[in-house]
C-alpha cells in the first residue's frame, strides 16, 4: 500500500478514513464525495471492519450520476490500514459506531457521523431518494469543514470540529 502510505502522509491534507461495517455503502460515499469535494485538501480512505468485499451498485451508480469520480473504490477490512496515521476517523453507520476500533489506531481522533443506510431501503424510486438524502447530508458536512484551515486542524481542535459537523443542530 505505498500510495496509500504516500497520500496519507502528506502533512498538508488532512487525512480521513471512513467507517462502516461493510464498507459498501455509506463509507465508500464518504470517501468518494470527500476527495470530490476537497480539491486535494483531504486525502480520503474507507474501510470495514467486516467488508462485503464489493462496493454497492447504487452507491457507484449514485455517484457516477453526480459526476463523482469511482476509480479505485473498493470494500476493504481497516486491517489494510494498518501502520497508516490518520488525523481522524468517523466512523458513519451505527453498529461500526459501537466497535472497537484496532488497536493500530492508537489516539487517533475518532468521531461518529451516523447516516441512515439507503441500500436497505425497499424499492427503487424510495432508494433513489434516501441515497440523495445520504449523499446531500454528507456533502452539507463536508462544506462546513472545507472552509476551516485544514492544514493546521488537528487533535482536539479537529475533533470537536467533526463533533460540530455531525450534529444534527450545528
Amino acid at each position: 500500500m505505498p500510495e496509500v502510505q504516500n497520500r496519507a502522509s502528506d502533512r498538508s491534507a488532512l487525512t480521513l478514513l471512513f467507517v462502516c461495517t461493510h464498507n459498501r455503502c455509506r463509507s465508500v460515499l464518504c470517501e468518494a464525495i470527500s476527495r470530490h469535494l476537497s480539491n486535494g485538501q483531504i486525502c480520503a480512505f474507507s474501510a470495514g471492519s467486516h467488508p462485503s468485499g464489493s462496493v454497492h451498485p447504487e452507491t457507484l451508480k449514485h455517484l457516477k450520476r453526480r459526476g463523482i469520480d469511482t476509480t479505485n473504490l473498493c470494500s476493504t477490512s481497516w486491517d489494510s490500514y494498518d501502520g497508516v496515521s490518520f488525523d481522524a476517523v468517523i466512523t458513519v453507520c451505527d453498529s461500526a459506531a459501537g466497535e472497537q476500533c484496532p488497536l493500530w489506531l492508537g489516539n487517533t481522533t475518532k468521531v461518529h457521523w451516523g447516516l441512515p443506510d439507503p441500500s436497505g431501503v425497499e424499492g427503487s424510486k424510495d432508494r433513489d431518494i434516501a441515497f440523495d438524502a445520504v449523499i446531500e447530508t454528507i456533502q452539507q458536512r463536508l462544506e462546513r469543514l472545507l472552509p476551516h484551515d485544514l492544514a493546521m486542524l488537528r487533535g482536539e481542535s479537529l475533533r470537536d470540529a467533526l463533533q460540530k459537523i455531525g450534529n444534527r443542530d450545528y
